[in-house]
């Protein structure tokens, strides 16, 4: 796809932040066996990413807006425009050197997404999409949804809270409701790449609870421009403000967000 002058900065810094990390995670097996540890050091790759990203796409584009996963938050000139960066989703993967890890780059023009970058540099999978223009993957693939119809053949993707988060209970619910009517859940640990593999085809559906803006954002737009459908799990919650999210394909999306919302009625 050729891509508009903003796209092309978010690939590029992208690609850029991705071969910084990639440089780190050759480092963590043997980080993992130190008597410090690899959480340091983690930290420190994924900070010196966000910089990469801030440094890039603010050269580019000094009047935009920038809110950052590490912290960073700058108030733009132009008040339309911001950038919503998520530098390193999948930290505890790349903590443990399991290559499932993503950079995620959206662009955000009065309240709406309409530019999305996701790369998995481990892979070198590099996900995007431009509002009206598709959904792609690397240099030509273009992208779409699943076209199963049946939830018994269907893959979906969660999140599982971690050390007895707010949201294990539902989430477990969930669980116990989803999986007999289904061919399986998988539960990777990064957002990004759960919304990119629905935008895919690899999953018919994602859905989760309490994500931050910087984890969802460039997916939304990645599973509606290959032709899915992204919506807050209850009517009413805003996806970018309360991070509660049910994504999946057309065919089957009326199905299996009944299911996850069961527990909501």
């Amino acid at each position: 796809m050729q891509g508009s002058a903003n796209l092309n900065i978010m690939l590029k810094a992208a690609r850029k932040a991705g071969r910084s990390l990639v440089k780190d995670f050759r480092e963590v097996e043997n980080l993992q066996v130190s008597s410090k540890g690899p959480g340091d050091f983690v930290s420190r790759a994924d900070r010196a990413a966000e910089e990469i990203i801030k440094t890039e796409l603010m050269e580019a584009r000094p009047n935009y807006g920038f809110l950052g996963e590490e912290g960073t938050v700058i108030e733009g000139i132009d008040p339309t425009r911001r950038w919503i960066v998520d530098p390193l989703d999948g930290t505890t993967n790349f903590l443990h050197g399991m290559p499932h890890w993503a950079v995620s780059i959206a662009l955000e023009h009065k309240g709406e997404i309409v530019a999305g970058v996701v790369y998995d540099p481990a892979k070198d999978e590099m996900f995007y999409a431009e509002k009206g223009a598709g959904c792609w993957l690397n240099d030509s693939k273009r992208l779409r949804v699943s076209g199963r119809t049946k939830m018994i053949e269907s893959v979906f993707a969660t999140g599982v809270p971690f050390g007895g988060g707010r949201y294990l209970p539902a989430t477990l619910q969930d669980l116990a409701r989803l999986m007999p009517t289904c061919a399986g859940v998988r539960r990777w640990g990064a957002a990004a790449l759960d919304l990119a593999y629905v935008a895919a085809g690899r999953y018919e559906g994602y859905w989760e609870r309490g994500l931050n803006a910087w984890d969802i954002a460039a997916g939304i737009l990645l599973v509606r421009e290959a032709g899915g459908l992204v919506q807050p799990i209850r009517e009413g919650q805003s996806l970018l403000e309360d991070g509660h999210i049910v994504a999946g394909a057309e065919p089957i999306f009326d199905q299996f967000a009944k299911v996850i919302r069961e527990r909501e009625a």
